[in-house]
């Protein structure tokens, strides 16, 4: 299980959070939230190698704040793609040929606990590609262009789909390369696996990894770890 390499997509510009710069940067109880996402990794002792992949402008501060809070696995800060996936391409090939197994993990995610990561890590063992997720609570329907509903699915095989996402990295190279070569985009790095014709594991993921991508989320990370330091 050890001689993990991660790579943290973090050039997103967060747009829906409205605060006029990277959402990654904003402050999470005192500290950056890019850094709550890093941190877990940079504890477990699974992990080799962390990359990081930022907007060209966000590259020096991200550099300023690994540099600042010890990150020491951090072992590149490269440039991001124009779109996520083109990003976690570039953390994949900036990983050392010693890594075999990559996992993903959104910058924007700050609350992944180093308990339920290992948990993660255990239960994904003999997958060659395993995501985190949990089941919806609402009732899902499907709608056309206009409106109507077409379908109700089957909620209890349905998944609210979370990262961390760990893969063999031979499949997944392989699949971001199929897919840069026919431009195909996929919703996840899961997904372009599942493209590609692998089986992708579901393991069950918490609550509380939520992502944050509205100010409504910045305030509920807040309470979820004031709750956690009582």
């Amino acid at each position: 299980m050890a001689n993990l390499g991660i790579v943290i997509p973090a050039a997103g510009q967060g747009k829906r959070m409205g605060a006029g710069c990277n959402k990654q940067f904003l402050q999470l109880k005192g500290q950056p939230i890019l850094i709550h996402a890093v941190r877990v990794f940079q504890m477990s002792d699974y992990v080799s190698e962390i990359v990081i992949v930022g907007a060209e402008n966000d590259l020096a501060l991200i550099k300023e704040l690994v540099d600042h809070y010890k990150l020491d696995k951090v072992v590149s800060v490269c440039q991001g793609g124009a779109q996520r996936q083109d990003s976690v391409r570039s953390g994949v090939l900036a990983l050392s040929p010693a890594i075999q197994r990559v996992v993903v993990h959104d910058g924007a995610r700050p609350l992944l606990t180093l308990k339920d990561f290992h948990r993660f890590l255990q239960e994904a063992e003999g997958f060659s590609a395993a995501i985190m997720g949990i089941q919806v609570k609402d009732t899902i329907k499907q709608v056309n262009n206009s409106g109507i509903v077409t379908d109700t699915l089957p909620r209890e095989l349905l998944r609210a789909v979370q990262t961390p996402q760990i893969f063999e990295r031979n499949k997944l190279e392989e699949a971001h390369m199929r897919a840069a070569s026919v431009g195909y985009y996929g919703t996840d790095d899961a997904s372009l696996l599942e493209w590609i014709g692998y089986p992708v594991q579901m393991i069950e993921g918490s609550l509380e990894n939520i992502k944050v991508t509205t100010p409504e989320d910045l305030w509920l990370s807040e309470r979820i770890l004031a709750m956690r330091e009582k």
